[in-house]
Protein backbone atom coordinates (compact mmCIF):
# COMPACT_ATOMS: atom_id res chain seq x y z
CA UNK A 1 0.00 0.00 0.00
CA UNK A 2 3.00 2.29 -0.36
CA UNK A 3 2.52 5.05 -2.92
CA UNK A 4 5.18 7.76 -2.88
CA UNK A 5 8.14 8.79 -5.04
CA UNK A 6 11.29 6.65 -4.69
CA UNK A 7 13.37 9.82 -4.47
CA UNK A 8 14.60 10.21 -0.87
CA UNK A 9 13.76 13.93 -1.15
CA UNK A 10 10.22 14.96 -2.04
CA UNK A 11 7.66 17.67 -1.40
CA UNK A 12 3.98 17.64 -0.47
CA UNK A 13 1.73 20.41 0.74
CA UNK A 14 0.76 18.44 3.85
CA UNK A 15 2.38 15.55 5.68
CA UNK A 16 -0.03 13.55 7.87
CA UNK A 17 1.57 11.31 10.47
CA UNK A 18 -0.64 8.34 11.28
CA UNK A 19 -2.95 6.22 9.09
CA UNK A 20 -5.69 5.59 11.57
CA UNK A 21 -9.19 6.87 10.80
CA UNK A 22 -8.38 10.51 11.57
CA UNK A 23 -5.29 10.62 9.34
CA UNK A 24 -7.00 8.75 6.51
CA UNK A 25 -10.13 10.90 6.73
CA UNK A 26 -8.11 14.11 6.67
CA UNK A 27 -6.19 12.77 3.67
CA UNK A 28 -9.46 11.95 1.93
CA UNK A 29 -10.98 15.40 2.46
CA UNK A 30 -7.79 17.16 1.37
CA UNK A 31 -7.51 14.99 -1.75
CA UNK A 32 -11.07 15.88 -2.72
CA UNK A 33 -10.13 19.56 -2.35
CA UNK A 34 -7.09 19.14 -4.60
CA UNK A 35 -4.55 19.45 -1.77
CA UNK A 36 -1.55 17.11 -1.97
CA UNK A 37 -1.02 15.17 1.27
CA UNK A 38 1.38 12.33 2.12
CA UNK A 39 0.41 9.92 4.93
CA UNK A 40 3.16 8.24 6.97
CA UNK A 41 2.33 5.26 9.19
CA UNK A 42 4.75 3.38 11.44
CA UNK A 43 2.80 0.11 11.29
CA UNK A 44 1.59 -2.18 8.51
CA UNK A 45 -1.93 -1.93 7.05
CA UNK A 46 -2.84 -5.27 8.62
CA UNK A 47 -1.74 -4.05 12.04
CA UNK A 48 -3.80 -0.88 11.70
CA UNK A 49 -6.87 -2.88 10.68
CA UNK A 50 -6.32 -5.34 13.52
CA UNK A 51 -6.95 -2.72 16.20
CA UNK A 52 -10.41 -3.25 17.70
CA UNK A 53 -12.03 0.05 18.60
CA UNK A 54 -15.40 1.68 19.19
CA UNK A 55 -18.32 1.66 16.83
CA UNK A 56 -20.95 4.28 17.76
CA UNK A 57 -21.01 7.08 15.18
CA UNK A 58 -22.72 10.42 15.76
CA UNK A 59 -24.83 11.85 12.94
CA UNK A 60 -22.19 14.54 12.44
CA UNK A 61 -19.57 11.85 11.92
CA UNK A 62 -21.77 10.10 9.36
CA UNK A 63 -22.21 13.44 7.57
CA UNK A 64 -18.44 14.01 7.37
CA UNK A 65 -17.83 10.47 6.11
CA UNK A 66 -20.51 11.11 3.48
CA UNK A 67 -18.73 14.27 2.35
CA UNK A 68 -15.55 12.23 2.08
CA UNK A 69 -17.35 9.75 -0.19
CA UNK A 70 -16.85 6.70 2.06
CA UNK A 71 -20.41 6.11 3.19
CA UNK A 72 -21.61 3.38 0.80
CA UNK A 73 -20.89 0.40 3.06
CA UNK A 74 -21.77 2.44 6.15
CA UNK A 75 -25.25 3.09 4.71
CA UNK A 76 -25.84 -0.57 3.86
CA UNK A 77 -24.25 -2.26 6.87
CA UNK A 78 -24.46 0.34 9.66
CA UNK A 79 -27.11 -0.15 12.35
CA UNK A 80 -29.14 3.01 13.14
CA UNK A 81 -30.05 3.29 16.81
CA UNK A 82 -32.90 5.46 18.07
CA UNK A 83 -32.00 5.04 21.74
CA UNK A 84 -30.07 3.13 24.39
CA UNK A 85 -30.81 1.72 27.83
CA UNK A 86 -29.41 2.49 31.27
CA UNK A 87 -29.73 -0.40 33.71
CA UNK A 88 -28.94 0.59 37.29
CA UNK A 89 -29.25 -2.08 39.98
CA UNK A 90 -31.72 -3.96 37.83
CA UNK A 91 -33.90 -0.95 36.97
CA UNK A 92 -33.98 -0.09 33.27
CA UNK A 93 -34.41 3.40 31.81
CA UNK A 94 -34.50 3.82 28.02
CA UNK A 95 -33.10 7.07 26.67
CA UNK A 96 -35.12 7.78 23.52
CA UNK A 97 -32.56 9.65 21.45
CA UNK A 98 -34.83 10.28 18.49
CA UNK A 99 -37.71 11.70 20.53
CA UNK A 100 -35.52 13.73 22.88
CA UNK A 101 -33.37 15.36 20.18
CA UNK A 102 -35.88 16.10 17.45
CA UNK A 103 -35.11 13.08 15.30
CA UNK A 104 -31.34 12.59 15.74
CA UNK A 105 -29.90 9.09 16.01
CA UNK A 106 -26.54 7.30 16.14
CA UNK A 107 -25.20 4.53 13.91
CA UNK A 108 -23.30 1.44 15.03
CA UNK A 109 -20.51 0.76 12.53
CA UNK A 110 -17.09 -0.43 13.70
CA UNK A 111 -14.09 1.88 13.63
CA UNK A 112 -12.18 -0.91 11.90
CA UNK A 113 -14.69 -0.78 9.05
CA UNK A 114 -14.39 3.01 8.80
CA UNK A 115 -10.61 2.60 8.55
CA UNK A 116 -10.96 -0.13 5.91
CA UNK A 117 -13.29 2.03 3.80
CA UNK A 118 -10.86 4.95 3.95
CA UNK A 119 -7.87 2.73 3.12
CA UNK A 120 -9.70 1.26 0.13
CA UNK A 121 -10.60 4.72 -1.12
CA UNK A 122 -7.05 6.03 -0.76
CA UNK A 123 -5.66 3.04 -2.63
CA UNK A 124 -8.25 3.51 -5.41
CA UNK A 125 -7.33 7.17 -6.00
CA UNK A 126 -3.58 6.47 -5.81
CA UNK A 127 -2.93 9.02 -3.08
CA UNK A 128 0.51 8.93 -1.48
CA UNK A 129 0.94 6.71 1.60
CA UNK A 130 3.91 5.02 3.24
CA UNK A 131 3.38 2.19 5.73
CA UNK A 132 6.07 0.83 8.03
CA UNK A 133 7.84 4.19 8.02
CA UNK A 134 10.43 4.03 10.78
CA UNK A 135 12.12 6.74 12.85
CA UNK A 136 9.69 9.48 11.84
CA UNK A 137 10.89 12.90 13.00
CA UNK A 138 9.41 16.38 12.60
CA UNK A 139 11.66 19.38 11.97
CA UNK A 140 11.43 23.20 11.80
CA UNK A 141 7.76 23.53 12.72
CA UNK A 142 8.32 27.18 13.64
CA UNK A 143 9.35 27.94 10.04
CA UNK A 144 7.13 28.35 6.95
CA UNK A 145 8.73 25.24 5.40
CA UNK A 146 8.91 22.40 7.93
CA UNK A 147 10.06 18.94 6.92
CA UNK A 148 9.67 15.37 8.07
CA UNK A 149 12.22 12.57 7.90
CA UNK A 150 11.63 8.82 8.02
CA UNK A 151 13.40 5.58 7.19
CA UNK A 152 11.96 3.05 4.75
CA UNK A 153 13.80 -0.12 3.72
CA UNK A 154 17.01 1.26 5.14
CA UNK A 155 16.80 4.53 3.19
CA UNK A 156 16.31 7.87 4.96
CA UNK A 157 13.72 10.08 3.26
CA UNK A 158 13.18 13.82 3.69
CA UNK A 159 9.78 15.32 2.88
CA UNK A 160 9.43 19.10 2.64
CA UNK A 161 5.96 20.55 3.21
CA UNK A 162 3.91 23.52 4.35
CA UNK A 163 1.92 21.81 7.11
CA UNK A 164 2.47 18.79 9.37
CA UNK A 165 -0.53 17.11 11.05
CA UNK A 166 -0.08 14.70 13.94
CA UNK A 167 -2.73 11.97 13.79
CA UNK A 168 -0.43 9.41 15.40
CA UNK A 169 -2.22 8.73 18.66
CA UNK A 170 -1.47 9.14 22.34
CA UNK A 171 2.04 7.64 22.14
CA UNK A 172 3.06 9.14 18.79
CA UNK A 173 5.96 11.41 17.92
CA UNK A 174 3.85 14.50 17.16
CA UNK A 175 2.93 15.50 20.70
CA UNK A 176 6.36 14.50 21.99
CA UNK A 177 7.88 16.91 19.47
CA UNK A 178 6.24 19.87 21.22
CA UNK A 179 6.47 18.67 24.82
CA UNK A 180 8.89 21.50 25.67
CA UNK A 181 7.16 24.19 23.60
CA UNK A 182 4.49 25.32 26.06
CA UNK A 183 2.28 22.23 25.78
CA UNK A 184 -0.08 21.89 28.74
CA UNK A 185 -1.81 18.60 29.53
CA UNK A 186 -4.81 17.71 31.69
CA UNK A 187 -5.36 14.10 32.72
CA UNK A 188 -7.52 11.83 34.85
CA UNK A 189 -6.73 8.12 35.00
CA UNK A 190 -9.44 5.82 36.29
CA UNK A 191 -8.72 3.01 38.78
CA UNK A 192 -10.23 0.26 36.65
CA UNK A 193 -10.32 -1.10 33.11
CA UNK A 194 -12.76 -2.66 30.69
CA UNK A 195 -12.45 -6.34 29.86
CA UNK A 196 -13.96 -6.67 26.40
CA UNK A 197 -14.73 -9.61 24.17
CA UNK A 198 -15.84 -9.88 20.57
CA UNK A 199 -17.94 -12.92 19.66
CA UNK A 200 -19.84 -14.08 16.62
CA UNK A 201 -23.17 -14.31 18.43
CA UNK A 202 -26.33 -12.21 17.97
CA UNK A 203 -26.57 -9.26 20.39
CA UNK A 204 -28.84 -9.55 23.42
CA UNK A 205 -30.65 -6.33 22.47
CA UNK A 206 -31.13 -4.26 19.33
CA UNK A 207 -29.86 -1.22 21.29
CA UNK A 208 -26.88 -0.69 23.59
CA UNK A 209 -27.35 -1.40 27.29
CA UNK A 210 -25.19 0.42 29.85
CA UNK A 211 -25.21 -1.35 33.23
CA UNK A 212 -24.32 -0.08 36.70
CA UNK A 213 -24.13 -2.87 39.27
CA UNK A 214 -22.60 -3.36 42.70
CA UNK A 215 -20.07 -5.73 41.08
CA UNK A 216 -19.13 -3.12 38.49
CA UNK A 217 -20.06 -1.66 35.12
CA UNK A 218 -21.04 -3.70 32.06
CA UNK A 219 -21.90 -2.81 28.47
CA UNK A 220 -23.86 -4.83 25.93
CA UNK A 221 -23.01 -3.67 22.41
CA UNK A 222 -22.70 -5.04 18.89
CA UNK A 223 -20.89 -4.69 15.59
CA UNK A 224 -23.52 -6.36 13.40
CA UNK A 225 -26.68 -8.46 13.76
CA UNK A 226 -24.38 -11.48 14.11
CA UNK A 227 -21.38 -10.09 16.02
CA UNK A 228 -21.52 -8.80 19.61
CA UNK A 229 -19.16 -6.70 21.71
CA UNK A 230 -19.47 -7.00 25.49
CA UNK A 231 -17.54 -5.40 28.34
CA UNK A 232 -17.26 -5.76 32.11
CA UNK A 233 -15.41 -3.47 34.50
CA UNK A 234 -12.32 -5.13 35.99
CA UNK A 235 -9.23 -4.30 38.03
CA UNK A 236 -6.36 -2.69 36.15
CA UNK A 237 -4.05 -5.30 37.64
CA UNK A 238 -6.13 -8.14 36.21
CA UNK A 239 -4.81 -10.38 33.45
CA UNK A 240 -6.93 -11.39 30.48
CA UNK A 241 -5.59 -14.93 30.89
CA UNK A 242 -7.54 -15.14 34.15
CA UNK A 243 -10.77 -14.81 32.20
CA UNK A 244 -12.00 -17.87 30.41
CA UNK A 245 -14.95 -17.37 28.10
CA UNK A 246 -17.20 -19.17 30.60
CA UNK A 247 -16.08 -16.91 33.43
CA UNK A 248 -16.75 -13.82 31.33
CA UNK A 249 -20.23 -14.89 30.27
CA UNK A 250 -21.16 -15.80 33.87
CA UNK A 251 -19.99 -12.42 35.14
CA UNK A 252 -21.78 -10.51 32.39
CA UNK A 253 -25.08 -12.29 33.06
CA UNK A 254 -24.73 -11.65 36.78
CA UNK A 255 -24.36 -7.91 36.22
CA UNK A 256 -27.04 -7.37 33.59
CA UNK A 257 -29.74 -9.13 35.63
CA UNK A 258 -32.16 -11.92 34.75
CA UNK A 259 -34.31 -10.04 32.22
CA UNK A 260 -31.33 -9.21 29.99
CA UNK A 261 -29.32 -12.35 30.83
CA UNK A 262 -32.04 -14.55 29.34
CA UNK A 263 -31.27 -12.99 25.93
CA UNK A 264 -27.46 -13.27 26.10
CA UNK A 265 -26.28 -15.83 23.56
CA UNK A 266 -22.83 -17.15 24.46
CA UNK A 267 -20.09 -18.42 22.21
CA UNK A 268 -16.31 -18.54 21.82
CA UNK A 269 -14.57 -15.17 21.86
CA UNK A 270 -12.65 -14.11 18.76
CA UNK A 271 -10.90 -11.24 20.61
CA UNK A 272 -10.43 -10.53 24.29
CA UNK A 273 -8.52 -7.65 25.89
CA UNK A 274 -8.37 -5.29 28.84
CA UNK A 275 -8.31 -1.54 28.16
CA UNK A 276 -7.48 1.15 30.74
CA UNK A 277 -9.67 4.26 30.97
CA UNK A 278 -8.27 7.78 30.78
CA UNK A 279 -9.44 11.36 30.28
CA UNK A 280 -6.74 13.49 28.65
CA UNK A 281 -6.50 16.83 26.85
CA UNK A 282 -3.47 18.63 25.42
CA UNK A 283 -3.48 22.39 24.85
CA UNK A 284 -2.96 24.10 22.48
CA UNK A 285 -3.42 22.01 19.34
CA UNK A 286 -1.24 24.14 17.10
CA UNK A 287 2.50 24.76 17.30
CA UNK A 288 3.66 26.80 14.34
CA UNK A 289 3.07 24.57 11.30
CA UNK A 290 2.28 21.43 13.36
CA UNK A 291 -1.34 20.58 14.26
CA UNK A 292 -2.54 17.86 16.66
CA UNK A 293 -5.63 15.80 15.82
CA UNK A 294 -7.51 12.92 17.45
CA UNK A 295 -5.82 10.79 20.11
CA UNK A 296 -2.64 12.84 19.77
CA UNK A 297 -4.66 15.70 21.28
CA UNK A 298 -7.21 14.04 23.54
CA UNK A 299 -8.42 10.76 25.03
CA UNK A 300 -11.87 10.08 26.48
CA UNK A 301 -13.09 7.06 28.42
CA UNK A 302 -15.23 4.97 26.06
CA UNK A 303 -18.33 5.26 28.25
CA UNK A 304 -19.58 8.26 26.28
CA UNK A 305 -18.75 6.82 22.82
CA UNK A 306 -16.86 9.98 21.86
CA UNK A 307 -13.32 8.94 20.86
CA UNK A 308 -13.69 8.48 17.11
CA UNK A 309 -16.38 11.15 16.91
CA UNK A 310 -14.11 13.77 18.49
CA UNK A 311 -11.34 12.86 16.06
CA UNK A 312 -13.74 13.36 13.16
CA UNK A 313 -14.78 16.81 14.39
CA UNK A 314 -11.07 17.76 14.68
CA UNK A 315 -10.59 16.61 11.09
CA UNK A 316 -13.60 18.57 9.87
CA UNK A 317 -12.37 21.79 11.49
CA UNK A 318 -8.79 21.34 10.27
CA UNK A 319 -9.65 20.24 6.74
CA UNK A 320 -11.81 23.33 6.28
CA UNK A 321 -9.03 25.50 7.71
CA UNK A 322 -6.44 23.97 5.38
CA UNK A 323 -8.67 24.43 2.35
CA UNK A 324 -8.92 28.08 3.31
CA UNK A 325 -5.15 28.27 3.80
CA UNK A 326 -4.16 26.66 0.48
CA UNK A 327 -7.04 27.68 -1.79
CA UNK A 328 -7.90 31.13 -0.45
CA UNK A 329 -4.49 32.10 0.94
CA UNK A 330 -6.05 32.90 4.32
CA UNK A 331 -4.66 31.82 7.69
CA UNK A 332 -7.84 32.69 9.62
CA UNK A 333 -8.99 29.08 9.81
CA UNK A 334 -5.72 27.56 10.97
CA UNK A 335 -5.31 30.40 13.48
CA UNK A 336 -8.70 29.50 14.99
CA UNK A 337 -8.40 25.70 14.77
CA UNK A 338 -7.10 25.05 18.28
CA UNK A 339 -9.70 27.16 20.08
CA UNK A 340 -12.54 25.84 17.91
CA UNK A 341 -11.62 22.19 18.40
CA UNK A 342 -10.90 22.52 22.13
CA UNK A 343 -14.31 24.05 22.79
CA UNK A 344 -16.00 20.88 21.52
CA UNK A 345 -13.36 18.59 23.04
CA UNK A 346 -13.92 19.83 26.58
CA UNK A 347 -17.70 19.44 26.27
CA UNK A 348 -17.25 15.84 25.11
CA UNK A 349 -14.73 15.23 27.90
CA UNK A 350 -17.30 16.45 30.41
CA UNK A 351 -19.97 14.12 29.05
CA UNK A 352 -17.66 11.09 28.96
CA UNK A 353 -16.49 11.83 32.52
CA UNK A 354 -20.08 12.19 33.74
CA UNK A 355 -21.15 8.88 32.16
CA UNK A 356 -18.10 7.16 33.64
CA UNK A 357 -18.68 8.47 37.16
CA UNK A 358 -22.40 7.65 36.99
CA UNK A 359 -22.08 4.03 35.88
CA UNK A 360 -18.88 2.59 37.36
CA UNK A 361 -18.09 1.23 40.79
CA UNK A 362 -15.35 3.23 42.51
CA UNK A 363 -13.87 1.39 45.48
CA UNK A 364 -12.71 4.71 46.91
CA UNK A 365 -16.18 6.24 46.94
CA UNK A 366 -17.57 7.30 50.29
CA UNK A 367 -21.21 6.59 51.23
CA UNK A 368 -21.96 10.19 50.19
CA UNK A 369 -20.51 9.72 46.70
CA UNK A 370 -22.44 6.47 46.26
CA UNK A 371 -25.63 8.31 47.20
CA UNK A 372 -24.79 10.95 44.59
CA UNK A 373 -24.67 8.25 41.92
CA UNK A 374 -28.10 7.05 42.98
CA UNK A 375 -29.44 10.61 43.05
CA UNK A 376 -28.15 11.26 39.52
CA UNK A 377 -30.00 8.24 38.20
CA UNK A 378 -33.12 9.21 40.13
CA UNK A 379 -33.00 12.62 38.46
CA UNK A 380 -32.69 11.02 35.02
CA UNK A 381 -35.60 8.74 35.77
CA UNK A 382 -37.87 11.59 36.83
CA UNK A 383 -36.79 14.46 34.55
CA UNK A 384 -37.26 14.60 30.80
CA UNK A 385 -35.04 17.68 30.77
CA UNK A 386 -32.17 15.67 32.28
CA UNK A 387 -32.75 12.90 29.75
CA UNK A 388 -32.71 15.47 26.95
CA UNK A 389 -29.31 16.78 28.06
CA UNK A 390 -27.93 13.24 28.08
CA UNK A 391 -29.46 12.49 24.69
CA UNK A 392 -28.20 15.74 23.14
CA UNK A 393 -24.65 14.94 24.21
CA UNK A 394 -24.86 11.28 23.19
CA UNK A 395 -25.96 11.98 19.60
CA UNK A 396 -23.24 14.63 19.41
CA UNK A 397 -23.06 18.40 19.71
CA UNK A 398 -22.95 20.31 16.42
CA UNK A 399 -19.68 20.21 14.49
Amino acid sequence: MNSTPDNPSSRHQVVIIGAGPSGLLLGSLLHRAGIDALILEARSPDYVLGRIRAGVLEQGTVDVLTRAGVDERLRSEGLPHDGFALCVDGEVLRIDLKALTGGKTVTVYGQTEVTRDLMDQRRAVGAASVYEAADVAIHDIDCPNPFVTYVKDGVTHRVSCDIVVGCDGFHGISRRTVADKGLETFERTYPFGWLGILADVPPCSHELIYVAHERGFALCSMRSPHRSRYYVQCDLSDDVRNWSDDRFWDELRRRVGPAVADHVVTGPSIEKSIAPLRSFVAEPLRFGRLFLVGDAAHIVPPTGAKGLNLAVSDVQYLSSALEEFFLERSSAGIDHYSAQALDRIWKAERFSWSMTTLLHRFDSYSPFEKRMQRAEFALLRSSQAAQSVMAENYVGLPI
